[in-house]
């Protein structure tokens, strides 16, 4: 994700942390699409699965997997046409916008131009980037914890003089950014059925862990962000035609200190997956819960990645 991928894959990184979720929230109507479903996915790096085995190279620069939950979607869904333009770093302006990826290679293409009046469904998974909500995290909250490692440093050094938790404020004002993608989503591809994805829970309720090393009084903090962002891409979705799914509920027991459970990778990069980014199973978990939201079905066991044989896989 922008910086704070850039500083994921050179450094232990905290900013992922932060992504909390919402309330569980279902769909209000269940998934109605042609037979024949041209798919499209869009996001940042929590849609593209960075390091997890194995990597696409289209374009390799953003790091995206074959094992991301769009490709187990497309599974789920025996979709018959699909475009996954996902890209590690992305913010919502690289929807419209040439991006400049993360890691060295050519410019990337705006991820609206896989879209088309013949698209049915697109996912979004987005926001996490925007105002360098967790770059700037990314940064100063591990320096800081070291030296404070019981208080709120990080939650002190982003208040203002006025007293405006300048990270509450970021995450409040994506709602307007991803408000702005959703019209152009719905301009690009009028027909299709828009589906906003929120970002997994990282942090566990109560207690901290070495796997997330932010001062103890900072863990009640960066749970907030991520639960004003992901109110945000809700209330974005409720705005602007699209269906809202958190992702938050069923990561519960999942998240980052759970040990052998954790849907979420360390703060070290590995062979499995990027510092504090999901793992296959995190990826596979969050389009098993997508799946159910939207046909009301759970969704099929073994041989789940990647869209059916047959299946037309169209990235530019």
């Amino acid at each position: 994700m922008s910086r704070w991928l850039t500083r994921t894959l050179a450094l232990p990184a905290l900013a992922a942390l932060v992504l909390a979720g919402g309330p569980a929230s279902l769909a209000q109507e269940k998934l109605h699409l042609p037979r024949s479903i041209d798919y499209v996915a869009l996001g940042d790096s929590y849609s593209a699965g960075p390091l997890i085995p194995v990597q696409r190279v289209d374009p390799v620069a953003c790091l995206r997997s074959f094992n991301n939950y769009p490709a187990f979607l497309a599974g789920y869904l025996a979709v018959t046409t699909y475009r996954d333009v996902t890209c590690s770093g992305a913010r919502v302006r690289d929807f419209s916008h040439r991006q400049t990826p993360v890691i060295p290679g050519p410019a990337v293409r705006p991820q609206l131009r896989a879209l088309s009046r013949r698209s049915d469904l697109v996912t979004v998974g987005i926001g996490g980037n925007d105002f360098g909500l967790f770059g700037d995290l990314t940064s100063v909250c591990p320096f800081l914890a070291q030296q404070h490692p019981h208080g709120a440093p990080c939650r002190r050094h982003f208040t203002n003089a006025r007293g405006v938790n300048t990270k509450y404020r970021d995450a409040r004002r994506i709602q307007a950014h991803v408000g702005t993608a959703l019209r152009q989503i719905h301009h690009a591809a009028k027909h299709a059925r828009v589906v906003v994805v929120g970002y997994p829970r990282l942090l566990p309720d109560k207690g901290t862990c070495a796997a997330a090393p932010f001062a103890t009084g900072d863990y009640p903090f960066a749970r907030k962000v991520g639960l004003l962002l992901n109110r945000s891409l809700r209330r974005a979705a409720a705005a602007h035609r699209a269906t809202y799914v958190s992702t938050y509920g069923v990561s519960r027991g999942h998240d980052i200190c759970a040990g052998a459970r954790a849907w979420i990778n360390g703060p070290d990069n590995t062979a499995e997956a990027a510092a504090f980014h999901p793992f296959e199973k995190g990826e596979r978990g969050m389009a098993r819960h997508v799946f159910r939201v939207l046909t009301g079905r759970v969704a099929p066991t073994g041989g789940d990645a990647m869209p059916p044989p047959g299946s037309v896989i169209l990235n530019p």
